[in-house]
């Protein structure tokens, strides 16, 4: 009675190797006993953690929620960002199922060289007011695509939606083009939104292996999936179309739009060049916690006066 007999066989298998041990039924009747007995095929279910947690993880989601109150009772910007799945644009299978009267026909293989191109869609969510922006790239997933991204966000939606605001909160994963380990990440960050629009950025990461808890994740994401699912992205404007019909029961409004630009992967950020960032870690877990104010004028290693908010440093 070994597992690889039993547990994944069908009702019509199970039904057969009981007749031949000499236990008839029927496979309705073997499925109302499963029931009975409280049996049904399940799926592996991710509820175990990693037992080499990190052991900062419950310190960092505290500040974390401490942020988020402190930005949200000044009437701050906060944003979650991170690079959604990347997409090919063509007559390719979308995963999931739609209502049709039959199924839509798409190419038999995903071949990379027969796509349109291959989307890069980087998100920004406004949790203070529900809205959901995503840029789409046909290159790199790179810091600076992404910096770029949140720095045309700020200048077409941020600026207007919070007129008098000089700091800005993101929260960000741990990894990827936004990840707490990238120097071009920090460097752009500075560049493009502490000296050119003049924005105090306050960086939160989530800890290695917690994205599932960034609220971008469940809020844009996971809609933006749904409302596409099962439907073939066979041109631009149809994967910018389904993004921008993305609404929920909470009244989320999402916006969408093409992302010119090569970005190039493997640019490096000297030791010397970070050191000129006007970048302020916090006391509590540091490296997943900085800002990055504005430099001077002369963009040396001057540092500005901190902010007198003390939970925003």
């Amino acid at each position: 009675m070994s597992d690889q007999k039993w547990v994944r066989s069908s009702l019509r298998q199970l039904s057969s190797d009981l007749k031949e041990a000499g236990h008839p039924a029927s496979p309705p009747t073997v499925a109302r006993l499963l029931d009975k007995l409280g049996y049904a095929l399940h799926v592996n279910a991710k509820k175990v953690e990693a037992s080499a947690a990190h052991p900062d993880r419950n310190e960092q989601f505290e500040q974390i929620a401490t942020q988020r109150q402190a930005f949200e009772a000044a009437g701050l910007p906060i944003i979650s960002v991170d690079t959604k799945k990347k997409e090919l644009i063509g007559n390719f299978k979308n995963a999931g199922r739609s209502w049709s009267r039959e199924a839509e026909a798409v190419n038999v293989h995903d071949f990379p060289q027969e796509a349109l191109g291959r989307a890069v869609p980087y998100g920004i969510y406004d949790l203070i007011h529900n809205r959901g922006t995503i840029y789409v790239g046909s290159s790199a997933d790179t810091p600076q695509f992404a910096v770029d991204a949140i720095a045309r966000w700020w200048e077409s939606e941020g600026r207007r939606a919070f007129p008098q605001a000089a700091d800005l909160l993101i929260l960000a994963d741990g990894g990827g083009s936004n990840g707490y380990r990238a120097r071009l990440w920090k460097q752009q960050l500075q560049a493009q939104l502490s000296d050119q629009l003049g924005l105090a950025v306050t960086v939160c990461h989530y800890p290695t292996g917690c994205s599932k808890w960034n609220p971008i994740e469940h809020h844009l994401f996971g809609p933006i999936s749904l409302n596409w699912a099962g439907k073939p992205l066979r041109s631009w404007d149809t994967l910018l179309a389904y993004i921008q019909g993305t609404n929920t029961s909470t009244s989320l409004e999402v916006s969408a739009f093409l992302q010119d630009g090569e970005y190039k992967t493997g640019q490096k950020v000297s030791d010397a060049e970070m050191k000129t960032l006007n970048l302020e870690r916090h006391a509590v877990c540091h490296n997943w916690n900085y800002t990055i104010r504005p430099r001077s004028v002369s963009g040396l290693d001057t540092k500005t006066k901190p902010s007198d908010r003390e939970v925003f440093s």
